[in-house]
């Protein structure tokens, strides 16, 4: 700011609303002075949790917050808009009249140690913390999450667990009294060290206002007899582990006390079985309650039944479930109408008491919110992303990021953790030291602020999540400070493309898990059936090729061969086809294609600006691919369903128009990633993209080969004509505030003229059950169907949309999705 600009700190007592209220005065310099009492109006009443106002005079802003985080938001909100008018007159002028608070208790950033390869030194860099979390506290993140022991599935890795640092964490920070566990390899004074930087991040976090949360994703010491861990964990059995892990989790609060919470992986996978879990979590909350101190227990949602809801019902305990929003993977920001079938509830076959929850009885919980978001429940659930589709590209979409913070709090969710970028770099022993920078040229390597990079994507995850409605001032005055004249280029061509994955991973949901499915770096799937699918099939419907995959929410998208046969019988029922996707797609690389253009023709851009091209073009041309290939699997599906030949030719040349794309990507990644980009040892978690065309060309090849097989055979005729999606589903409705529980619930839509049958589906809150259906019947010039009151009677929230038929043939899904995709396309009423 200028020199003779004052900025005054005050406690405002006199407010309305709290108690105790923070007020700021920022002078222009126009008085001369200091601050003398305010001059403007003041807001009345609460401006709301973390909350803060702007009023402008002509000489001097006042900002008045709820509490001191709030005031911190005004503050650097000012320096936003001063970072973008340039002045600060101007700036103030700009933000008069502003308010914002916040949309959600919860919005955590969440960071991996999953290698102590390529992550010791960020953990142990004081001057990686300070400037990390400043920029975190700036974005408007309201906690922070350090994650420990996210590297192994124990369980899953019982032959592989290699790199086991800080993954059962006590004993790399705590000498435990009464107890001789240690981690072999590790000294007293490393130990120290790793105790002493464990508080200083915590110190750091609390500084900044921010919640401090402490990830204990693994209780296993030990991960089978087959695996060769660098530091064995001594001192340990089966008997007094449960004991040593109460002890430890009280000595490290009483070393840390300013931690606010821990969250639990407490399903096999986190390596307590599901069989008596409840025996082993209950010793750990009995410790955690008997502290004496407020924690918050965030339990993985996956697995959770009652006996460890019962086990964690303790003294001085907040337990909240933790839910994966779109299975292990960033998709659109609604939450899916329906879990693919594969997940839905299955018998416990004998042998496998391990994984009996978690994989059989209660399976629908493993990736979605399941049946936890009835309005009795005994805790409360924030939704967690997960890092499969975009490990590594840069991302940035005010609307999607807009659309998480208006659907986060879904059916009385209180927030959401997001995994940040690189987030599993060198997971399962794959790390290599010095390799956690994924470029190869000197000049684009970060070394340990390898994370500012994603400034961007930080900026837009807490601003979007504290106020979806907040405008774009908020992170322009960083585009324009970052890149100059191009920064205009670089919104708006991120934009669009950032919408590409998060909707590939929606419908083509090939792996639930993000070790088994990694959109940004596609293991090619084939078209084709008969070519070898590769480590596709455990996680996906057989025989495993693009026309069977279900998507993650079957409800809203078709299964390509579903879609097949229901266009070919001329009876589409209003989900949304591979067609549709791929002229989304599209849409979005022709509307970022501008922008990239002006990206690449940049004559001596700085590395940020390359690095930001060059992850433009990528999306891009991965956008290009994906378009092409859900065309290509939607001819093949008609070609294999008829023996149109015609077809076939159609999915041919749409599989090479696939293939170009992705050699183009290859062209405009080399030299600038390394060749094995490695976030995990198997097949589809490393690599890189030049090292997946052989499967991409395999694929045509084999297309070709039976095209030419069936050259005298032209099949019949694939005869498809169903009208297009309408522009308008041509139905206007109002949903009920409320309803009460036991009473029908009537709801009532206006047709246009062109409407001919509308069909309301409905189901509770709840991803173990299915959707029930009922015709609308006219009644009083509108259209009305009822959830019966049998149905409300039910702890459970309702949702539901309508299904839609108009006079030519054509479906649509009411409300359905708007232009970017960032909204729920269906409703949602809560009990009253």
């Amino acid at each position: 700011m200028a020199d003779d600009t004052t900025v005054t700190l005050t406690i405002a007592p006199e407010l309305d609303g709290p108690p105790v209220r923070w007020a700021a005065e920022i002078l222009t310099g126009r008085t001369g002075g200091t601050a003398d009492g305010p001059s403007v109006e003041l807001v009345a009443g609460d401006i709301g949790p973390q909350g803060y106002a702007y009023a402008a005079s002509d000489d001097r802003l006042l900002i008045t917050a709820t509490d001191a985080v709030g005031a911190s938001y005004g503050l650097v909100g000012l320096a936003d808009q001063l970072s973008l008018a340039g002045d600060l007159r101007s700036a103030v002028a700009g933000l008069d009249g502003r308010s914002a608070a916040a949309a959600m208790p919860v919005r955590g950033i969440m960071r991996s140690f999953s290698s102590v390869d390529e992550d010791l030194g960020w953990f142990t860099s004081r001057e990686f913390w300070v400037d990390y979390l400043d920029w975190i506290a700036q974005a408007r993140f309201s906690r922070f999450h350090l994650t420990l022991g996210m590297q192994y599935n124990y369980g899953a890795d019982l032959n592989g667990a290699t790199d086991n640092y800080l993954c059962f964490a006590y004993p790399f920070f705590l000498d435990v009294p009464g107890w001789d566990v240690r981690a072999e390899g590790v000294s007293d004074e490393e130990r120290d060290r790793n105790l002493e930087i464990l508080k200083f991040i915590i110190a750091e976090t609390k500084r900044r206002g921010l919640d401090f949360q402490m990830g204990l994703w693994n209780h296993a010491y030990d991960y089978g007899r087959n695996s060769v861990h660098r530091f064995p964990i001594t001192g340990l059995t089966p008997d007094t582990h449960a004991d040593y892990c109460a002890a430890a989790i009280t000595e490290l609060l009483r070393e840390c006390p300013d931690i606010d919470g821990f969250s639990f992986r407490v399903h096999y996978e986190g390596g307590i079985p599901d069989e008596g879990h409840e025996r082993f979590w209950g010793k750990v909350f009995d410790a955690l309650s008997a502290t004496g101190k407020p924690l918050q227990v965030d339990m993985h949602a996956k697995g959770v039944d009652d006996a460890l809801l019962d086990a964690v019902d303790k003294p001085g305990l907040k337990p909240v479930l933790g839910a994966k929003y779109w299975a292990e993977h960033q998709g659109l920001p609604y939450h899916q109408a329906s879990i693919r079938r594969m997940e839905e509830s299955k018998p416990v076959p004998p042998g496998h008491e391990l994984t009996a929850i978690t994989e059989f009885s209660r399976r629908f919980t493993r990736y979605g919110y399941g049946d936890f978001l009835n309005t009795d429940r005994r805790t409360d659930l924030i939704f967690r992303v997960w890092p499969g589709t975009q490990k590594l590209l840069l991302w940035g979409d005010p609307a999607l990021a807009a659309g998480y913070g208006r659907l986060s709090t879904f059916a009385g969710a209180i927030g959401i953790d997001v995994c940040e970028p690189l987030f599993f770099k060198g997971r399962k022993g794959s790390g290599v030291p010095g390799r956690r920078d994924p470029y190869i040229a000197d000049d684009l390597r970060l070394g340990l602020a390898d994370w500012t990079k994603y400034k961007y994507t930080y900026r837009l995850w807490g601003r979007k999540l504290y106020n979806p409605d907040a405008p774009a001032d908020e992170w322009r005055g960083y585009l324009r400070q970052t890149y100059g004249d191009y920064a205009e280029a670089v919104e708006k061509a991120l934009a669009p493309l950032s919408r590409i994955l998060p909707l590939v991973t929606v419908v083509h949901g090939v792996g639930g898990s993000n070790n088994g499915n990694w959109p940004e770096m596609y293991t090619s799937l084939p078209v084709t059936q008969g070519v070898d699918p590769g480590h596709y099939g455990k996680d996906t419907e057989t025989p495993p090729m693009w026309g069977t995959v279900s998507p993650f929410d079957p409800t809203t998208f078709y299964v390509i061969n579903e879609w097949a046969a229901d266009a070919l019988a001329g009876r589409l029922d209003g989900r949304y086809t591979p067609l549709e996707v791929a002229d989304w797609i599209s849409g979005f690389v022709a509307e970022a294609d501008e922008h990239v253009k002006i990206l690449r023709s940049a004559p001596e851009p700085d590395p940020q600006l390359r690095r930001t091209a060059v992850d433009a073009v990528i999306l891009s041309y991965l956008g290009s691919f994906f378009a092409a290939r859900f065309r290509s699997a939607a001819d093949y599906a008609i070609y294999q369903q008829t023996g149109d030949r015609t077809r076939l030719e159609s999915a041919l040349v749409a599989n090479r128009e696939a293939r170009d794309a992705w050699i183009e990507l290859i062209d405009a990644s080399e030299g600038i990633y390394q060749s094995n980009l490695r976030f995990g040892p198997e097949r589809n978690e490393h690599g890189n993209w030049a090292d997946r065309l052989t499967a991409i060309e395999a694929d045509v090849d084999a297309m070709a080969r039976e095209l030419k097989a069936c050259a005298d055979e032209p099949g019949r005729p694939a005869r498809v004509a169903v009208p297009d999606r309408p522009a308008s589903t041509g139905l206007q409705h109002q949903p009920p505030e409320s309803y009460e529980p036991g009473d029908d619930v009537m709801l009532s839509v206006a047709p246009a003229a062109n409407v001919t049958g509308v069909r309301l589906r409905y189901r509770h809150v709840n991803q173990a059950e299915h959707w029930e259906t009922v015709d609308l019947e006219a009644r009083s010039g509108q259209l009305v169907g009822t959830i019966p009151g049998d149905y409300t009677k039910s702890t459970y929230p309702l949702m539901y949309f309508f299904v839609v038929e108009h006079d030519n043939g054509a479906v649509a899904l009411h409300p359905g999705f708007e232009a970017d995709l960032a909204n729920q396309p269906y409703y949602l009423i809560m009990p009253s």
